[in-house]
């Protein structure tokens, strides 16, 4: 006969915990009854009392209610909504002591994972911790209890928007803004079928793209352009996938940032995937040229190459640079940026370089350095290519430290690569994202 097997109830009263470090995504780790629990709001050091959330096989989940004992790290959050909103983990946390313990979520990922260390570690990259995010997408959603519209990000380990104000960590030309943004769409006739408004800004024009479930009426229109025009933003809608996306009066905006240090100006589209950070991502650039030292002699390959946010000041330094993309619109973007920056050493091709590359041409080609700059999956199945390629010299940039790891272990004890260096970048401040830079060469 079967049961029904009995589900594992929460207990009702707060338990007493020691944090002993920070996990990946910010949560203080603690064990109770030699078990693992991962708490929200707990600090290393830190002695809380703490309620459950899940409770799993292999581990548990809860959120501090009380501090008893609070660490010198901890400091007073910025946001009312921290705690409830799922945009921030960290803002508890004092920002230096952040980008500490990101670095050594790196350098224990490294060890464990990729069973490497890098030789020297890079001092952190770190810039302006509030008002600094370019680019994010937040949800909108007609709230019938409260019988208004909320726009935010979701709530922490929810669906639910957050009923929001202002944002701290948005640039401001929106972050100031989410109440009006709210009350906006309230006033439209399809004031619950907007669920999503994206933002993308560059060094001075921000769009705004509505999400739209149903077509607008002539006075939504109005209404848009008005609220565009007030806060000299542009605005788009999207009415199905990314190639929907089109600006409300028909006038396309030009979003744009410059690269001072390389005497550049890279144009992008508003659905275009670009850094949030643009101060974190000048000085990256930076650290990336001089941990790749590409000469005036030297060929240089450019793997997920974007809009060419790396292709571009490599074609200032080398003698010429390829990049290769699996989005066939960023390419044609990155080709226009090339020729509109009177770049003529640089080459792109569309490629998955997830995929099988067989009789493609630019990977018979001989490369002396290469820089690569993958998504969160990482970049795995290109890397037996790159010793066939003779590349002496490879720069990592990386948006999840495991596949970092994963793929450092690869380069190192498959390849014969050395891990001369690693380091953090501080590309979204007050979350547990971990943006990071590693320089591998041939021993």
């Amino acid at each position: 006969m079967s049961r029904k097997r009995r589900k594992n109830r929460l207990p009702a009263e707060p338990i007493e915990a020691e944090i002993e470090s920070l996990n990946h995504d910010g949560r203080g780790v603690a064990h109770v009854d030699e078990k693992a629990v991962f708490i929200y709001g707990g600090l290393p050091g830190e002695k809380v009392r703490f309620r459950y959330l899940k409770r799993k096989r292999s581990y548990d989940e809860g959120t501090v209610v009380e501090v008893l004992s609070a660490s010198p790290k901890r400091v007073e959050p910025r946001c009312e909504q921290f705690g409830i909103c799922g945009g921030c983990s960290l803002q508890h946390m004092d920002s230096q002591s952040q980008i500490e313990a990101k670095q050594q979520v790196l350098l224990e990922n490294l060890e464990h994972i990729g069973k490497v260390a890098a030789e020297h570690i890079l001092p952190p990259l770190t810039g302006e911790a509030w008002g600094y995010r370019r680019k994010a997408r937040l949800g909108a959603k007609f709230v019938t209890k409260h019988g208004k519209v909320f726009v935010g990000f979701r709530e922490r380990g929810t669906s639910f928007i957050t009923d929001t104000a202002h944002c701290a960590i948005l640039h401001p030309k929106v972050g100031t803004l989410l109440s009006e943004l709210a009350s906006l769409i309230d006033g439209l006739s399809i004031n619950n079928k907007v669920p999503q408004v994206e933002m993308s800004m560059g060094d001075e024009v921000c769009v705004l793209i509505f999400r739209i479930m149903e077509p607008i009426t002539e006075s939504d229109r109005q209404k848009l352009g008005a609220f565009g025009q007030q806060h000299d933003l542009n605005i788009y809608l999207q009415e199905s996938g990314p190639e929907s996306v089109r600006p409300l009066e028909g006038i396309p905006a030009r979003l744009s940032y410059k690269l001072p240090d390389f005497d550049l100006e890279l144009e992008f589209l508003p659905s275009d995937f670009t850094q949030v950070n643009s101060d974190i991502n000048r000085k990256m650039l930076n650290l990336t040229m001089q941990l790749l030292e590409p000469k005036a002699d030297e060929r240089v390959l450019d793997l997920f190459c974007g809009v060419g946010n790396f292709t571009l000041p490599l074609a200032r330094l080398a003698k010429q640079v390829t990049g290769v993309e699996g989005d066939a619109g960023l390419v044609a973007r990155a080709r226009e940026n090339a020729e509109r920056n009177g770049l003529n050493n640089v080459n792109f091709h569309v490629a998955n370089l997830y995929e099988s590359l067989e009789g493609v041409g630019w990977l018979n080609e001989s490369f002396d350095k290469v820089l690569l700059d993958p998504p969160r999956s990482g970049a795995a199945e290109i890397l037996e290519h790159l010793p066939k390629m003779g590349a002496k010299r490879i720069v990592y940039v990386s948006c999840y430290p495991g596949t970092l790891a994963r793929d450092a272990g690869i380069l190192v004890n498959q390849h014969g690569y050395q891990l001369k260096a690693a380091g953090v970048m501080d590309m979204f401040p007050h979350t547990g994202h971990v943006e990071s830079i590693a320089l591998f060469e041939k021993a």
